[in-house]
């Protein structure tokens, strides 16, 4: 939908790259994408929006308007013809998109040089986190909705634009569509929606406004029943206008709630309709839902077959951001590492691999291990911050997580549609242990560097010392 161009950046970016490309600093450079901590204070985390990412980065380009603008910020007149030119002709290794992902593991590397990494660094974090950020939130929302179906009804209460990714990020994390019409054109996500309360207001009778209502959508028409009085108008207005649609030969998909005490009002709906002889009726709701109040409303028993769930999704609450980083680890032939006081930031040098680790049967034992690029294998992972912990896993299966997605600046593979993504993302977190998914102090899964790793940061460390 939207067209990016290479001014979607932060200006840092370019007053380095300026800089690069005057002193023929242009080297061959490896950067990672991770995250520190999991968000949601959860068990894990699902990657999203690298399908978006290759395809920005595919067309990324430095307009007329873009280059006009720039002089205007003082960059100088070669620096631009440079620019005028500039395509990213760069590799990138990632995990699939839907994948699980966790704090400190790299979950996507890029190889170009200098210019063309940074250039790139900001549009990717701004796509990656977003995403990451919506798809493990929703991901959290279907672990307790169960089979329930779940809808986005967020784009209004999104951050501008951003609404239009959670929507794509919703359906990868388990939602089953969106209000967002415009998804459905671009990614094929189911639509829905029902009316909104002006509707009911225009009228003077609100079984007017039903009829009318259904007259003109007949399929899949869903009706909002506390305009008024939930029980004492609505449902039974909405009863009459379902008995009227059966004898036209239609159904009345779902009645709506949107406030009030839903537990309560949702058993008192069903047994209405039930007594209507309305059993197909399903029940949706709406109004301020996140996973905690779904998994209240799941522990009611509250017969909502449909959650529209809107603010508590597509702006992350209560995290609002992912933490993910962008962070050098090897330039102009050497390994590079920033150092802090703070242990955990330190960060780790040379291009690497993540290995996931299974046991014999193929199940994850919770573990992830980083590795310099070349180790095939890894025998021991060391924790990351405390030095005395270590897990050998010499004997256990090790999978490779970082592949090539694109190289020469070109995708490798067609792109995947969000409901491919999602399916496979279902499977992957089917496969993670209950005790990562629970919402109260999930279990920690360890991730860990190798020996030759770890040796190779301190080395630098110590190298580095004043």
């Amino acid at each position: 939908m939207f067209q990016y161009t290479a001014t979607y950046t932060d200006l840092y970016q370019l007053s380095m790259a300026q800089v690069y490309f005057n002193k023929k600093q242009n080297e061959h450079a490896v950067f990672d994408y991770y995250f520190r901590r999991l968000p949601f204070k959860g068990g894990y985390a699902i990657f999203a929006g690298l399908e978006e990412l290759l395809t920005i980065i595919e067309k990324l380009r430095f307009n007329d308007e873009d280059l006009a603008y720039l002089k205007t910020l003082d960059f100088k007149p070669t620096f631009l013809a440079y620019l005028k030119d500039f395509r990213f002709s760069g590799t990138i290794n990632s995990m699939p998109e839907g994948e699980l992902v966790f704090g400190t593991a790299p979950i996507l590397q890029v190889e170009a040089n200098l210019i063309e990494a940074q250039i790139i660094e900001t549009i990717l974090l701004n796509t990656l986190n977003f995403q990451t950020l919506i798809a493990t939130k929703a991901s959290r929302i279907r672990q307790v909705a169960g089979d329930k179906t779940l809808l986005d009804f967020g784009l209004r209460r999104a951050q501008g634009p951003g609404g239009y990714y959670a929507s794509r990020a919703a359906v990868i994390g388990g939602f089953d569509g969106s209000s967002n019409v415009i998804t459905g054109r671009d990614f094929g996500i189911k639509i829905s929606g029902t009316m909104a309360h002006a509707f009911v207001q225009s009228y003077d009778d609100e079984l007017i406004a039903f009829r009318d209502f259904a007259e003109n959508r007949p399929k899949n028409c869903v009706l909002l029943v506390d305009t008024y009085d939930t029980l004492k108008s609505g449902v039974p207005n909405a009863i009459t206008v379902a008995k009227e649609m059966e004898a036209r030969g239609e159904q009345l998909l779902a009645i709506r709630l949107d406030s009030g005490d839903l537990a309560y009002l949702s058993k008192k709906t069903r047994k209405m309709l039930d007594e209507a002889e309305l059993s197909y009726v399903k029940i949706a709701a709406s109004n301020q839902l996140d996973e905690y109040v779904i998994q209240s409303l799941q522990n009611q028993k509250a017969p909502i077959d449909i959650y529209g769930v809107g603010t508590n999704l597509v702006i992350g609450k209560p995290d609002g951001a992912l933490d993910g980083v962008y962070k050098l680890a090897f330039a102009n032939g050497k390994p590079r590492i920033k150092i802090s006081e703070s242990i955990s930031k330190v960060t780790l040098p040379y291009k690497k691999q993540v290995y996931r680790i299974n046991n014999e049967e193929g199940v994850l034992i919770g573990a992830d291990a980083i590795a310099i690029a070349d180790e095939s294998h890894v025998n021991r992972m060391n924790h990351p911050v405390e030095p005395f912990k270590s897990l050998t896993i010499a004997k256990l299966n090790q999978e490779a997580m970082l592949k090539p997605v694109m190289q020469n600046g070109r995708r490798l593979h067609k792109i995947q549609s969000v409901q491919e993504i999602a399916a496979f993302s279902k499977t992957q977190l089917a496969g993670l242990p209950e005790e990562y998914k629970r919402f109260d102090n999930p279990h920690i899964y360890k991730v860990g560097i190798s020996d030759r790793l770890k040796q190779e940061r301190d080395n630098l460390i110590e190298e580095h010392k004043i």
